[in-house]
Parts: structure tokens; C-alpha cells; sequence
């Protein structure tokens, strides 16, 4: 007998170990996949830049996540308690590890990133350069510190038929979709099916916990990317004449990818090592030992039985359960409420780098770190919270739905105020300012010439902007009609620029440096925005909690996982996949100048018209917060009349819920779709 106890003993504390090792394992994945999609998020503007591709484009690349996620959302769902979870959730994070070095190849089958400079040429007495070369001069030779295009479109043709390249990072987000999706409901239900009643949400919590570190860590993470230039270690980063300011700058968005990678592929191996099942806690404490008969293997534990649904059961049931959650009003309106809060924030997660950059003339990496250290921390106090005040005070659901109207109207209000943190456009001559009284040629051809640069034999297609002494940006050092220069690479001087007229200075007698012009009154004006977006966050997350709780208390116990799934499809599919695409479209009608590949074409936008920039985007968020305010007003009003307090239809709500509530809590967690997460797990967990 003493051998059996042994036995026994020891098979409780192996399953004791195989449970830490499982709650560890799903910390860290899901770590993984908020860590990986975080930084893919803001990779978004350096890999638009990097395949000369349009904003609605890189809007479908974002897209492809939720397309790949709700490709096997169904089949998740149903095979989920049928099959090995822990790992199905290892193959998820080996996909997820493959979608990530896929998206990696395009940088090593393009070669090198070789952005727009202009032709200049030298004389030969002197270290001096000229970008102005009259229209009858002999192609005259090409610098080392400003390589023409020119001398490299034949080998870039050839080697890049990179037109398309970009579709290895489509496939690689797809890929991470389909990875991500069963890593939440198989993870939560296998959970549930070890875990006492009382434990199991404190365990789900602890590991949702965990998780919410990966997304800070991942903007982190593209912050430092964004300011390594694409091609360190190849390339003499002193001979780089732009820096990470400029529109044409690329960071080194493949090498976050490779990290990424090697995470996921970390986060799969401890999967392959778990059993089909776990013994129930507190299963061992009942036991007895005669109850072990001699012939039985000790070592043996039996999982257990895994419940099976007819799939005419499930077809006979689904289309009633459809019916009841869309008879009832408060849900079909919370369900409208939703898709329209996933637009406005899959908008705002996609784009709102870009729009830092272009407004207020912030770095894109210096975007991402304040994302990653200010608002995103921010967000997550707000969540955890409003949860806390929910508990803390016993809201019941009319004060729910009061506290996160009235939070989302403030915030909203909040919202409004980002049009008066205005910015003057870019001053580009040719372009959004007039050549300093100079003679416009009348040509529509040469819009952007003028009398002083008339006799430059300037390219109309090229960027490389120079600032000039009056304070105007010049799309060339051609266009400014420099003569000559001093210095090298980014320390590079034209003097004698024809068109830049100074103040106290004659023509011709003007400097201009490499860059856009600074625009010091949008610099100043960022810290108020920041503060405000930051208020903002904050108040809208704080109302984030006890919004998601109303749709668990509106309807019937029963319905509360299908519930969930609706909820979720329906924000992914009109939310989260159209929003980054229509962004991007509207968007890229405010462009004033687009770029030009290699092979000629037209590559991603070099100047936004930054009022028009403005208006578009934040007239969006505006538009679609509007709708949501007038939602949330109906829906407290369809709330305070159907529940009551003290009225026949919340008692018997409250006593229907209290009578099923032990019997459902756990079939809720192994009937979960997929894609039944809360509101910021189905955030492609940016967050």
C-alpha cells in the first residue's frame, strides 16, 4: 500500500509542476503575441517606405491579420476541447514564428535601400559641387556623398521587382493571424478544466496580466528599430546625407521581426511537453487508496472525458440563439457600438504615428517610444481601474451604463480639442509657397519652377529637400538654384542658392543645408497634444470595463459566450479589417508629393498637406465618436428602462442569473469562440 501512496503522491506533484509549467508557458505566449503585434503595428511607416507603397496598401497589409485570425476562428472553436491543446497553441506559436521570419526575406532579395538624391555635379579644381548644371551641359560626373539615381535604375530594376515584394509581409501578418487564434480560448479553457472554480479566474487574470508587458515592450522595440538605418552593417551610416526626421528615412523594421520570431519560436517549444489533460485541483484530496487496484498502472492518468456535441445539435441550436441575442435591442445596439469603437481605435493604432510625425514634426521613433511609454501604461491603468470601481462600488448595470456614457462624452468632448492643436503646412516652394516674388514659369509642366532655377534643368520627379535662410523648403538643391557647396554628407552647405532670398541678403547670395525646414511652432504646440491625448486615453479606458461588463449582464447566462463571439466577429470583420484601409485611402488624398521609385512609378508620399492631413484624420475619429455617443445614449436609456432597480424584470434577471450562474460559468469558458476576447485581447493585441 505504501507504493501505491508513493505512486500517488508523486503524480500529484508532477501535475502540480505541469500546471505552473502550462500557467508560465501561456504568460509568456501570450506575451509573445502582444509583444510581436505591437511592433508590427508600428512598423507600419518604415515598410511603407521601404516598398515605395501607398497608406491604403499598407492598410491591407494590417489587415491580413484579421483575415488569417478569422480564417480558422470557426475551426478553433469547435475542435478546440476535442483536441491536444497545449499543442495546437505550439503549432500557433510556431505559425506565428514563420509569418514573422517570412516578413523578414523581402529585405534580403531587394538589396539595398537607396533613397532619392539628387545629380550634382563637381568641378574638377575644387571639392566643390553644384546641383544647378545648365540644360546644355555634358552629364558631368556624380559624387560618391550624393550618387545619382541614375547609375543605379538598371541594377535596382533587376534585382528588385520589388514592386510586389511587399506581399511576403501580407502573408507573414496573415500567418500570425492564424497563429494567434487558439492561443486564447484553448489556453482559458484548459485552464478552467484543471483549475478549482474559485482559482480559475485568478489564473486567467495572472496571465492576461503577464501578457499586457509584451505590447510595451514591442513599441519599445520598434522605437529603437525605427532609429537604426534599413541596411546597418552594410552601409557606412556616415555617407547617409537624411536622418530619422526625413520622410525618406527607413529604419531597421526587419530586425524587430527577427526578434519577434525567435520569441514565438521560444514561446511554442514548452507546449510540446504538456499532456492532453490535467488532473482537476483538489481531485487527489478524495482519493482512496483502496479504491487503486493492483492490476492498474499508477503512473497513469486518465484525462477527463471530453464532451461531445452533434453537429445537428449545434445547427439545431445555433439559429434560435442568433434569433434571441438579436431580439434583444440593448445588444444589437451595443453590437453597432462596438464595430463603430473598433474603427476609430484600429484607425488611431495604425496611423497615429504618422500623423505625430507629419503634424508636429516628431520622429517616427520617437512617436512609438511615447506610445510605448506614455499612453499605452496609461490605457492599461485606465482599464484595470474602472474594473476596480465596478467591484469596489457594486455597480449593477443602469450605473454602469451611466458611468461609461458619461465617460465617453467627456472623453469625447477631450477629443474635439485636438483641432485646436493646429500646425502651419510645410512651406515647399513650388509646392504650398511662392518663390520668395519670384516669376512663376506659366507651364503647368514646370509648376515648380520659377525664373531663378528656370536654367537648372531640374527633374520635377525628385525629393531631396534642402532648407533654405529664409526659412522656405525646397524640394532640391536644384530648385533652391545652388551653385556651389562645402562640407560632406549631412554636414553638406549649398551656397549661391538664386532662389532663396534671405532677409538683408541679395539674390544669389543665399545658403541652403540639407532637410526640411523645422517648423518650431508645431514643436512647441506637441507636449499639449501629447497631454491631451493622454487625458483622453485614460477617461475612454476607464469607461472601457464596465462597457464590456453590459454586454455580459444584458443578456441571458446561457448566451453569454455566443455573446462574446458575435461581438467579436462582428468588430473584426466591420472593424478592424475595412478601418486600416479606408484610413489609408483618405489619407493618401492629402498627399501634395509623392516619392519615385527606382524604376520610375510612384512611391510613397513625401509631403502631406498637413491641414487638410489633419482635418481627414481627425475628422474620422471625431465622426465615428459622434456615432458612438449617440449609441451609448440609447443604449443607457434601453438599459435604465428594461432593468430597474427594484423592478419585476431586473429580480427576475438577477434570480435567473444566481440559479444557472454555478452550472454555466464553466461550460461558458470550453463552449468560448475563439475570438470571444475582451475588448483590448481582440486589439490584434497591439496592446
Amino acid at each position: 500500500m505504501s507504493i501505491f501512496f508513493f505512486f500517488e503522491v508523486a503524480e500529484f506533484l508532477e501535475a502540480t509542476l505541469k500546471k505552473k509549467i502550462f500557467l508560465g508557458a501561456l504568460a509568456f505566449s501570450f506575451f509573445a503575441k502582444g509583444f510581436s503585434g505591437s511592433y508590427m503595428k508600428s512598423m507600419s511607416s518604415q515598410i511603407e517606405r521601404r516598398f515605395e507603397i501607398s497608406s491604403s496598401i499598407v492598410g491591407i497589409i494590417d489587415g491580413s491579420f484579421e483575415i488569417g485570425n478569422l480564417m480558422v476562428m470557426v475551426l478553433v472553436s469547435y475542435l478546440g476541447p476535442r483536441v491536444h491543446r497545449p499543442k495546437i497553441i505550439a503549432v500557433g506559436c510556431l505559425i506565428m514564428s514563420v509569418g514573422a521570419f517570412l516578413s523578414v526575406m523581402p529585405q534580403f532579395l531587394m538589396g539595398r535601400y537607396n533613397y532619392e538624391r539628387i545629380t550634382v555635379s563637381v568641378d574638377n579644381s575644387s571639392t566643390s559641387v553644384s546641383a544647378c548644371s545648365p540644360a546644355e551641359s555634358e552629364g558631368p560626373p556624380v559624387t560618391d556623398a550624393t550618387e545619382s539615381l541614375s547609375t543605379m535604375i538598371n541594377a535596382g530594376c533587376e534585382k528588385t521587382t520589388n514592386s510586389y515584394l511587399w506581399l511576403f509581409v501580407l502573408v507573414g501578418n496573415l500567418l500570425r493571424g492564424i497563429g494567434e487564434a487558439p492561443i486564447m480560448p484553448l489556453g482559458v479553457s484548459y485552464i478552467d478544466d484543471f483549475s478549482k472554480e474559485e482559482n480559475s479566474a485568478f489564473y486567467i487574470g495572472l496571465v492576461r496580466s503577464s501578457g499586457m508587458f509584451g505590447p510595451t515592450l514591442g513599441f519599445l522595440l520598434g522605437s529603437f528599430c525605427a532609429s537604426l538605418w534599413v541596411d546597418i552593417g552594410v552601409v557606412d551610416i556616415d555617407a547617409i546625407s537624411i536622418n530619422p526626421k526625413d520622410t525618406r528615412w527607413v529604419g531597421a523594421w526587419w530586425l524587430g521581426l527577427l526578434i519577434c520570431g525567435a520569441v514565438n519560436f521560444i514561446a511554442s517549444l514548452p507546449f510540446w511537453f504538456l499532456p492532453y489533460s490535467l488532473p482537476k485541483e483538489g481531485g487527489n484530496e478524495n482519493l482512496k487508496i483502496s479504491h487503486l487496484s493492483v492490476q492498474e498502472d499508477p503512473c497513469k492518468i486518465e484525462p477527463p472525458a471530453q464532451p461531445q456535441l452533434k453537429f445537428s445539435e449545434a445547427v439545431k441550436d445555433f439559429l434560435p440563439a442568433l434569433r434571441k441575442l438579436f431580439g434583444n435591442p440593448i445588444f444589437v445596439v451595443y453590437i453597432f457600438l462596438t464595430i463603430l469603437q473598433y474603427n476609430s481605435l484600429v484607425g488611431i493604432i495604425t496611423y497615429e504615428t504618422k500623423f505625430m510625425e507629419q503634424q508636429f514634426n516628431v520622429s517616427v521613433a520617437k512617436a512609438i517610444f511615447l506610445i510605448g511609454v506614455v499612453l499605452l501604461p496609461v490605457t492599461i491603468l485606465g482599464m484595470f481601474l474602472g474594473g476596480f470601481l465596478i467591484k469596489k462600488f457594486k455597480l449593477h448595470i443602469t450605473e454602469m451604463a451611466k458611468f461609461a456614457c458619461i465617460t465617453f462624452i467627456v472623453a469625447y468632448l477631450l477629443n474635439l480639442l485636438y483641432f485646436t492643436c493646429s500646425c502651419g503646412v510645410l512651406q515647399v516652394a513650388g509646392l504650398t509657397a511662392p518663390y520668395s516674388g519670384m516669376k512663376h514659369l506659366s507651364s503647368s509642366k514646370h509648376i515648380y519652377m520659377a525664373s531663378c532655377n528656370a536654367e537648372c534643368s531640374c527633374k520635377v520627379d525628385q525629393w531631396d529637400p534642402v532648407c533654405g535662410e529664409n526659412g522656405i523648403t525646397y524640394m532640391t538643391a536644384c530648385f533652391a538654384g545652388c551653385k556651389s557647396s562645402s562640407g560632406a554628407g549631412r554636414n553638406m552647405v549649398f551656397h549661391n542658392c538664386s532662389c532663396v532670398e534671405g532677409q538683408g541678403l541679395g539674390l544669389g547670395n543665399s545658403s541652403a543645408v540639407l532637410g526640411q525646414c523645422q517648423r518650431e511652432s508645431c514643436t512647441k504646440a506637441f507636449p499639449y497634444f501629447l497631454a491631451l491625448q493622454t487625458a483622453c486615453a485614460f477617461i475612454l479606458a476607464l469607461g472601457g470595463t464596465p462597457t464590456y461588463m453590459i454586454m455580459f449582464r444584458s443578456v441571458s447566462p446561457d448566451l453569454k459566450s455566443f455573446a462574446i463571439g458575435i461581438e467579436t466577429l462582428g468588430g473584426r470583420i466591420l472593424g478592424g479589417l475595412p478601418a486600416p484601409i479606408y484610413f489609408g485611402a483618405l489619407i493618401d488624398e492629402t498627399c501634395l508629393k509623392w516619392g519615385t521609385k527606382s524604376c520610375g512609378g510612384s512611391g510613397s508620399c513625401r509631403v502631406y498637406d498637413t491641414k487638410e492631413f489633419r482635418n481627414v484624420y481627425l475628422g474620422l475619429i471625431a465622426g465615428l465618436r459622434a456615432g458612438c455617443c449617440l449609441l451609448y445614449i440609447v443604449l443607457t436609456v434601453l438599459i435604465m428602462k428594461r432593468f430597474k432597480p427594484d423592478g419585476k424584470e431586473m429580480t427576475d434577471f438577477k434570480n435567473a442569473e444566481r440559479s444557472t450562474s454555478k452550472e454555466v460559468d464553466t461550460a461558458n469558458k470550453r463552449e468560448i469562440l475563439p475570438g470571444s476576447r475582451t475588448s483590448e485581447e481582440s486589439e490584434e493585441t497591439y496592446m
